[in-house]
């Protein structure tokens, strides 16, 4: 992850999450760059981002978050965690034993049963990670071809990150499935967000028309709140499979 591309992903995640643009003042660039001297891999930045708005929407009563500074505490609390969980971890070189397996999971239990923290077994979510990335790797170069859109862009930025994640999970000495969930949900954000606004709008509301007439039997039954989540549910559903977007979060596992 180069210079340029730290400072945008962590500017493109806040604005995202506070869903209103704000430019960044030279108060939260200053703390970006205070990140990136300190080390701070990129997908931990954005956990700390996500996470941190995840409490501010979770409070009755909030003000607006006008600054970087707000996600400034809960970063650096995912990085303690993250260094944490690194310590004795087994070297990032990308070696692999006889059967295969990365070299930064040898010592980790991977074949049988989940670690006591993990809902599944490592090897399992590992894999599933390494697909998901394969599987967006696919759809890049298929739509690279046709030249490059926000689209094809959105998802280079997801196999990236994800392959962080992979790396992180596997070299875990104590992997935290939850955190990793945070991420992914990140990421599946990302996607979503840029299929609604990307997608061309002819399919959208071709696609729109058509579950509308699909509900049609059941809207009378539905709050209208509810409706229109449902309506927008599948129709993400329908642009993901559409664009070849695989599910990443651990409950599609």
């Amino acid at each position: 992850m180069n210079y340029f591309n730290y400072f945008t992903e962590v500017e493109d995640t806040f604005v995202r999450r506070r869903a209103k643009h704000l430019l960044l003042s030279s108060i939260d660039w200053a703390l970006i760059e205070s990140w990136k001297e300190m080390g701070i891999p990129l997908h931990v930045v954005l956990r700390g981002i996500e996470k941190a708005f995840d409490s501010w929407e979770a409070k009755p009563r909030k003000r607006s978050v006008k600054t970087l500074l707000y996600c400034q505490e809960e970063v650096e609390a995912q990085y303690a965690e993250w260094l944490e969980a690194r310590v004795g971890a087994a070297p990032s070189e990308e070696a692999t034993t006889d059967d295969g397996v990365d070299a930064g999971v040898v010592g980790a239990d991977l074949s049988v049963s989940p670690a006591p923290s993990l809902p599944f077994p490592r090897a399992d979510i590992l894999a599933h990670l390494r697909t998901a990335r394969e599987r967006i790797i696919a759809t890049v170069k298929q739509r690279n071809a046709s030249g490059l859109d926000d689209i094809s862009e959105a998802l280079a930025r997801a196999a990236t990150l994800l392959d962080d994640l992979e790396k992180e999970f596997a070299e875990a000495t104590r992997p935290d499935a939850q955190k990793l969930e945070v991420s992914l949900t990140g990421i599946e954000r990302l996607l979503s967000d840029t299929l609604s606004a990307s997608a061309p709008a002819a399919e959208v509301e071709a696609i729109s028309s058509e579950i509308k007439k699909q509900l049609r039997p059941y809207r009378s039954h539905m709050d209208a709140a509810v409706y229109e989540q449902t309506l927008n549910n599948l129709l993400l559903k329908r642009l993901r499979e559409q664009f070849g977007v695989p599910r990443l979060s651990l409950f599609y596992l």
